[in-house]
């Protein structure tokens, strides 16, 4: 925990110094004295990080930023540190003991913080002065760092205020965190709800009878939660750590009227005695079946804590479910079914919403805080009084009432005083239901947060159709918003860039594309290009791929600026409109590739041009510029299908400029790309002069099918994936050109669009589509 909160310090540009123990125990041979030594545990700590999977760094890059040391020979440099973070065992007496050592050397300023999840403050700073009591607070990240957006904050009675807002601000609007403010209680509050609510599924399923993989089933997507679910989410954690909070939990709430819910059952007693403790020792609820290669996940029968084959899960309500996109139906759609996993997920919803209703003012102050908290910190859509709106507030307690559930009181003094519902929205904001004062008040948020939600409710609404839509974001900048399925490129998203342009040419300063979905855009719409390709309508095709081209290189020479705004899953398409604006201001997390080799294709949109223009930049007409290298890494991330796994990963690829922003939390994109390109529009703007290239011609192409010959020799790839990779060369060289001239855009575009034709009227491409549609992955023919 401790080098994934320094690696994410490093992501965001902080530079970290990670202590840990000297090691207690040399091996044959070793020095005790060396540095080598004495700082093995952090140095490891630190090669660790460029293994784990998923990864805790955004760039190999940023591990420049952390150095190491031992908590014996380096207390001296805690001086150096403006935030010292404790990521001890969870053991009060060895926190206390730290705590008495770093207060020796921590400047008077410094900020001093605990990770605990469960210790209180009182104890842990018990002993110290009141110049460290006034500058400490509780740090609860959640793991992995990088990827969980909760940050718990909990100050002391002693805590200075302005130290909680630094941590605040820093938290946020550097570290990209969601912040929450608990109480000084066991587990504060998402661990509190979330373990709760995993336990408390965990008993019913015992009275009912369901399997693990039926209950993973229903508290997943279907009930707007992770895949991982209920038990795939205890081993990705470790049982060991799970059954710990929940054991904390029974320990000290002696006073919580739901204790024994925290109670571990035999089984869970039984599988950490034997060290089924999930991902981290290889099994625990589910386990690679080894027969299979490891293709196969096995599940684990609880009753003999044997494993065995899946059962397919198959539910009436959850086949519904799939075709409601909006998590709130679809919660609702579960709950109010009449078929098992409806029951089930009523029951036991119900409870954990209840419990929640009567933790308030225990564990937070408001309903705000734990909403956010079990969504920032478990990954659900919906926080539990979210979930309470969807299904009805007055619904819900009559059915708590039938089912001998107990909400509290306040929530039926809300009813009482005609509020039937937690959230509300007003003058175009959010607003929730305060219980000390029995009124409304605003959702506090920061003033950088920007949503289309906002514009939608403010009537900001320029035009649109029925895959995108043009928006008045306010100060002279428009916002293009994709809303098709996975935001997919088609037809009408192509109209509306040119319509799009044509409004904010005439009437704004700059144009945004971004939008409020789960991804930027996972591509084109890959559907409705193999129908017209197998009723052999490639006029239909080109018409809409010349077009794509054509708005991209519009968006990029238009007189007024345009800014994309890409997160998440941006690939093909997605990552060609990114890459056809003038500056990009993308998230931190951003998965962004031209993958279109794996459906059989070479990108269409112009995104062969774009990323040589990219990676060449102002070299691309220089006359001593060895192309090659340049040449093969454009191949190689296109050939190969690159993903880039975070926005700096992406600058490393050249799907991003050095230039390009790139910002820590997702609820700021959208501002953030305003600024930007109103920055652009107000510093007297003027479009970029188009890219002229110096390309091999067909020697360039040759060399690399010498490469791709070895290849498919070795059955490293099949002759149709050397097909692919021989057109992507043709254009990526220039076609029929040589060094001493110069190659347009146009002409790329040209070439592009040749093989994209090409390949697209090929039967194994158009096998490759179809498996990609049907199977999710890429199919190698």
């Amino acid at each position: 925990m401790g080098s994934g909160i320094a690696a994410h310090l490093a992501n965001s540009g902080v530079r970290a110094l990670l202590l840990d123990i000297v090691p207690p125990k040399a091996a044959p041979g070793e020095d005790t004295a060396s540095k080598a030594f004495r700082n093995k545990f952090a140095q490891g700590a630190l090669a660790n990080l460029r293994k784990a999977k998923p990864s805790p760094i955004v760039s190999e890059q940023v591990l420049a930023a952390i150095e190491v040391g031992n908590l014996e020979d380096d207390l001296a440099r805690l001086g150096e540190c403006d935030w010292i973070i404790e990521v001890v065992k969870e053991d009060r007496a060895v926190k206390q003991a730290l705590f008495a050592k770093v207060e020796k050397h921590a400047r008077k300023d410094a900020i001093i913080s605990s990770n605990t999840s469960g210790l209180s403050i009182v104890g842990m700073t018990e002993g110290r002065g009141a110049e460290f009591k006034k500058n400490f607070l509780v740090t609860h990240f959640f793991n992995p760092v990088r990827y969980m957006k909760l940050l718990e904050l909990v100050a002391g009675q002693e805590t200075n205020p302005e130290v909680v807002k630094t941590v605040h601000k820093f938290g946020e609007e550097v570290l990209g965190k969601g912040i929450v403010y608990g109480k000084d209680t066991t587990n504060f509050i998402a661990n509190r709800i979330g373990v709760y609510g995993m336990m408390r599924t965990i008993s019913e399923m015992q009275k009912t009878e369901m399997s693990i993989e039926e209950v993973d089933k229903i508290f997943g997507p279907a009930m707007g939660r992770p895949k991982s679910a209920v038990f795939r989410t205890a081993d990705i954690v470790g049982l060991d750590t799970f059954t710990h909070v929940a054991k904390n939990c029974y320990d000290t709430l002696t006073h919580d009227e739901e204790r024994d819910v925290f109670a571990a059952p035999d089984f869970l007693q039984k599988m950490v005695e034997k060290g089924m403790l999930g991902d981290k020792t290889g099994g625990g609820f589910y386990k690679k079946d080894r027969a299979s290669g490891g293709k196969d996940i096995l599940a684990l029968d609880l009753k003999s804590l044997e494993y065995r084959p899946q059962a397919k899960v198959r539910f009436d309500s959850l086949g519904a479910a799939k075709d409601i996109e909006n998590v709130k139906e679809r919660v609702a759609s579960v709950m109010n079914a009449d078929d098992k996993a409806g029951k089930f997920a009523e029951r036991v919803t119900l409870d954990v919403l209840a419990y929640s209703s009567r933790r308030i003012p225990e564990i937070a102050d408001d309903l705000v805080n734990v909403d956010r908290g079990v969504r920032w910190g478990f990954g659900w859509d919906l926080g539990p009084f979210e979930v309470w709106d969807a299904y009805g507030v007055q619904k819900g307690v009559e059915r708590m009432k039938a089912l001998g559930l107990k909400p509290a009181a306040w929530v039926e003094e809300m009813l009482a005083k005609g509020r039937t519902s937690f959230y509300g929205v007003q003058d175009g904001r959010d607003t929730y239901w305060d219980i000390p004062s029995k009124s409304v008040k605003p959702v506090q948020e920061n003033a950088r947060t920007f949503r289309v939600e906002y514009l939608k409710r403010g009537n900001k609404k320029i035009t649109g159709n029925d895959s995108a839509s043009l928006w008045d974001m306010g100060d002279g900048a428009t916002l293009l918003e994709f809303h098709s399925k996975m935001n997919s490129i088609d037809d009408d998203i192509i109209a509306m860039m040119n319509t799009a342009l044509d409004e904010t040419e005439k009437n704004f300063k700059g144009l945004v594309i971004g939008n409020d979905g789960s991804n930027f855009s996972a591509g084109a719409n890959i559907m409705a290009m193999l129908m017209a390709a197998k009723s052999e309508d490639f006029d239909s095709i080109r018409k809409m791929a010349s077009a794509f081209q054509q708005a991209n290189q519009r968006m990029r020479y238009s007189p007024v600026p345009v800014v994309t705004a890409p997160f998440n899953l941006t690939l093909g398409g997605g990552a060609e409109v990114t890459m056809g604006g003038n500056a990009v201001q993308a998230s931190a997390e951003l998965y962004m590739g031209l993958v279109e080799v794996g459906v059989g294709l070479i990108p269409g949109g112009g995104g062969t041009m774009m990323l040589l223009r990219n990676v060449f930049g102002a070299y691309a007409a220089d006359k001593d510029f060895d192309a090659l290298p340049f040449l093969k890494k454009v191949f190689l991330a296109i050939g190969t299908a690159k993903v880039a796994t975070s926005a700096e990963e992406a600058r490393e690829f050249g799907f991003l400029s050095q230039q390009d922003g790139i910002t820590g939390n997702r609820d700021f994109l959208l501002s953030d790309a305003k600024s930007r390109v109103l920055g652009l529009a107000n510093g007297g703007f003027r479009p970029p002069r188009p890219t002229r290239f110096r390309l091999p011609g067909p020697n360039g192409a040759a060399t690399i099918d010498m490469m791709l010959y070895d290849m498919q020799l070795n059955n490293q790839i099949s002759a149709h994936d050397r097909k692919i990779a021989q057109k992507l060369a043709r254009v990526l060289s220039g076609g029929d050109t040589s060094p001493s001239v110069l190659v347009t855009e146009e002409k790329l575009l040209e070439l592009e669009m040749e093989a994209f034709l090409s390949l697209i009227g090929e039967e194994k491409t158009q096998d490759r589509m179809m498996f990609m549609l049907e199977k999710g992955k890429p199919l190698r023919n």
